[in-house]
């Protein structure tokens, strides 16, 4: 969950807020119904128009792209990432030597804990079911469920894994930037353009210019065309998608060093509140996390959904 923490501000300002207020986003069913050829002919022009994009554009989003993996490349070669990293080997030299401490007392941990090994909770409760052997408890969240099979492979099973608490943080971060918005604004503590999110996007579709944060004016890709936003967000996150693949080492030629593993990284960064310190509460938050995390994304399901059919913000 510390790792989640970090991150909380940037989903729920990036699902934010349109220029024109709600009254000139129009409903999802709007889509589907019909229109003279004239109103047509000027929607699919304007619909071209967003998704057009310049050369000098494609140039200055590569370029803009391009600035943070130069500025790591420029620390790490300067006198201040030598001097980074000279101490980040004495950090990591005592983070090693107490590593295998560690990790025995989170074995310890996981064994008498409630929710890993063989006396876990099962998802069928007291039902007899034949259930996977390969599934044993040792990772936070394991129920015995695999109907598929997909974890056989030791290998595959560890990068479902992966892939699942990935999305899970990206699903609990998603739905607070559905929520929040709409909460704020119904009890008048604060009151965006759109608050809702679908009609963000949708608006955008429209031709229609976003305003970051909700100030007028600040457009970043915002004034852009939808090509160019996709662009923009794929090439931002090329850089944590490529740390991400390279491991937790990436961080450590500007003298970061991350002590825990890929889907636990910790330190300053992951961890800043310390809650890896204590093992058996670090255990049941990693089991904490998963369980909100799949609800999330079976909420994000509830969401889509209720967009698409009934054009009406998440909290009603």
């Amino acid at each position: 969950m510390a790792q989640i923490g970090t991150t909380l501000g940037l989903y729920s300002t990036s699902s934010s807020f349109i220029k024109g207020g709600a009254g000139n986003s129009r409903s999802l069913s709007s889509i589907f119904s019909f229109r003279p050829l004239t109103k047509l002919t000027t929607a699919k022009s304007s619909s071209f128009t967003s998704c057009r994009a310049s050369w000098q554009e494609l140039v200055g989003v590569l370029v803009f792209s391009a600035v943070p993996f130069t500025a790591v490349k420029a620390i790490a070669n300067s006198p201040l990432g030598e001097a980074l990293q000279r101490q980040l080997l004495k950090r990591k030299k005592e983070a090693l030597a107490n590593s295998s401490k560690f990790q025995a007392l989170a074995q310890k941990a996981r064994n008498e804990s409630f929710w890993y090994g063989e006396d876990r909770p099962r998802w069928l409760g007291p039902i007899p079911y034949d259930y996977p052997e390969y599934l044993t408890g040792e990772l936070p969240g394991d129920y015995g469920f695999d109907i598929a099979g997909l974890g056989k492979d030791p290998v595959d099973f560890q990068k479902y894994f992966n892939f699942e608490i990935l999305h899970a943080r990206w699903a609990m971060l998603a739905a607070l930037g559905v929520v929040v918005p709409e909460i704020l604004d119904l009890l008048g503590i604060s009151h965006f353009t759109e608050p809702v999110w679908w009609r963000v996007g949708y608006s955008k579709l429209q031709g229609e210019t976003l305003d970051y944060l909700g100030i007028p004016g600040l457009h970043l890709a915002g004034g852009q065309g939808v090509i160019i936003i996709a662009i923009c967000q794929a090439l931002l996150m090329v850089g944590p998608e490529y740390a991400r693949y390279c491991g937790i080492e990436a961080l450590e030629p500007l003298g970061i060093y991350l002590p825990g593993d890929i889907n636990y990284p910790g330190g300053v960064l992951f961890d800043p509140l310390k809650l890896s310190k204590d093992p058996v509460a670090f255990e049941e938050l990693k089991v904490k996390e998963i369980k909100n995390g799949r609800l999330a994304m079976v909420a994000w399901l509830g969401f889509y959904f209720q967009a698409a059919l009934t054009a009406t913000n998440a909290i009603i």
